[in-house]
């Protein structure tokens, strides 16, 4: 008989996923051909674009971690659901490196808005499969609540993605902006968790 994956395996799956992404994105920095500091002017753009996704993939390993603690079993549904976000976000290592290359320029902006716009909605996919694997006493639904910073995130994508037809350096605070309001770690699924 074909048993779904235990939350631990999915956990430990996802994890190495997340390490590979974050490995290819440092690789593709690499290193001036010279041995002067001038020659680390040219690799600012993608310093900064490779900062900016790594704070993004440890967000999402941050919450992806806390809301695979609310998980007591798996589902085909939560596999497929969590392949799905994983997909979306192993494209953030070439949007990156395309941003980085490209002084913001507007089509390595837009994709990199949508490489972000896309993981967002494949996590809320992965959040109510959760939440519907669960029932109605749902662990995570009363974790997440109203989740306002979930719901806002892809509209501040969108409306980043539609600004950077007018300034790509408008697109790029937006991405910061998201990033900041997430970067503080999310404790509403502990203090459920918490409170049982």
């Amino acid at each position: 008989m074909n048993h779904p994956a235990t939350p631990t395996r999915l956990e430990t799956f996802s994890d190495a996923v997340f390490a590979i992404l974050i490995t290819i994105m440092v690789l593709e920095l690499g290193a001036p051909n010279s041995h002067s500091l001038e020659d680390l002017y040219p690799l600012i753009p993608m310093f900064f674009s490779y900062a900016l996704s790594f704070v993004y993939l440890v967000i999402y390993w941050n919450n992806h971690h806390q809301m695979l603690k609310t998980l007591e079993h798996t589902t085909g549904g939560i596999l497929w659901a969590n392949a799905h976000l994983l997909f979306w976000l192993s494209l953030i290592p070439f949007a990156t490196g395309w941003l980085g290359d490209s002084q913001l320029a507007l089509a390595p902006t837009v994709f990199y808005g949508v490489a972000l716009l896309l993981p967002a909605i494949a996590y809320y996919i992965l959040q109510h499969s959760i939440i519907a694997s669960q029932g109605e006493d749902s662990i995570l639904k009363k974790a997440i609540g109203r989740d306002i910073k979930g719901k806002s995130s892809p509209v501040l994508y969108v409306l980043a993605i539609i600004c950077s037809l007018i300034s790509p350096w408008v697109s790029y605070a937006i991405f910061v902006l998201v990033a900041l309001m997430w970067i503080v770690p999310d404790k509403r699924i502990e203090s459920v968790l918490g409170a049982d």
